[in-house]
């Protein structure tokens, strides 16, 4: 099996390319290793020391280091760790976890607001969610208030030197031009 590694815009994730599909469906980001319990590819990945992140994609893992480690020093564990999932069969996420994650009562907006809700949503999954997930991340709409529009990153983008620079000027521009009514983007 081979595993190709790719930079990312943040230096402190890398993202792992297995060439095969990692979890259908809606991303997972893993923050520490309490809530990768539920994945035992998270929690093998939380296992190699230095390791602060782990986001499953559809087709790829990215990880992310803390700052103190070097990447020479965790990289072979953590290609490791990976191969050794995938050769072993097991699932991605334990059994009895659901693959969508259940997000229902996480966004808020008006409801006079539904229409331009749906168009910003679709806006992110044509236009936003593809070119974000190459760079080793995601992005979730989380809310609408008088103009606002209120987003998570997660992944490589999470934390990331340039995500506020993608924020304000490629997803608060594209929203503004398509959408009428809104007039920023803030992350939450």
């Amino acid at each position: 099996m081979f595993i190709q590694t790719e930079a990312t815009p943040n230096p402190a994730t890398l993202k792992f390319l297995p060439g095969r599909e990692v979890l259908p469906g809606e991303p997972r980001d893993f923050r520490d290793p309490e809530m990768a319990r539920m994945s035992p590819l998270a929690s093998a990945l939380f296992s190699v020391d230095g390791v602060a992140g782990v986001f499953l994609g559809s087709d790829f893992v990215s990880v992310t280091k803390i700052e103190s480690v070097d990447w020479a020093h965790i990289k072979p564990a953590i290609l490791g760790a990976v191969m050794e999932h995938f050769m072993s069969g097991k699932p991605i996420l334990a059994d009895g976890v659901a693959a969508q994650p259940d997000v229902s009562g996480d966004e808020f907006f008006e409801e006079e607001d539904t229409e331009t809700v749906e168009v910003i949503k679709e806006l992110l999954a044509t236009r936003v969610r593809p070119a974000v997930a190459m760079d080793g991340g995601d992005i979730t709409f989380k809310g609408y208030k008088e103009g606002t529009v209120f987003l998570h990153m997660q992944g490589a983008c999470a934390g990331c030197p340039s995500s506020t620079a993608t924020l304000k000027s490629g997803i608060e521009n594209l929203l503004r031009h398509f959408v009428p009514g809104v007039e920023q983007v803030q992350q939450i």
